[in-house]
Order: structure tokens, then sequence, then C-alpha cells
């Protein structure tokens, strides 16, 4: 099954709502959702820093600070394919 990990920090507004919206459509595209917080980890704090939340699907980056619905259905798509 897909995985979609979700990079942020607790009490992140940006990360509550990236989370909402991939909610909305995870049982019709059929993925599970990963939450990853960076604020005790260092390389994590260096390497996403101010652009949470950040979006990885199977590990490979997708996209940071929101989630556009059309733009994630079809790079999860596209990723699918490519598999």
């Amino acid at each position: 099954m897909t995985v979609i990990t979700v990079f942020g920090r607790h009490g992140c507004h940006l990360c509550d709502v990236a989370v909402n919206v991939l909610e909305e459509m995870r049982a019709e595209l059929n993925f599970e959702i990963e939450k990853i917080y960076i604020d005790a980890d260092p390389e994590l704090e260096k390497l996403y820093g101010e652009q949470i939340p950040v979006i990885h699907i199977d590990g490979i980056h997708h996209d940071f600070f929101k989630v556009d619905p059309e733009r994630f259905r079809s790079c999860l798509e596209k990723h699918r394919r490519n598999q």
C-alpha cells in the first residue's frame, strides 16, 4: 500500500490542514498516512525547517506547505504507474 508521509511540527496549523485534506482523499485513493514530527529531530529540523508540512509519496518528495488535491491525485497516479 502507498504510504503518504507528512513531516510537520506539533501545533502547526498548515500541517493539520494538509493532513485533513489527505484524510478526505484517503479512502478513495487507497493510501496510508504517516505523520512524522520534526520538533525533536535536529536532522529533520535542518532538512525541512520552515518548509513544513513536507509531503512524501512512498519516500519520494512530493510537495510542501499545502496539499493541492488535483496535483496530489495526479502525482499519486503517476507514481503508481512508474512502480
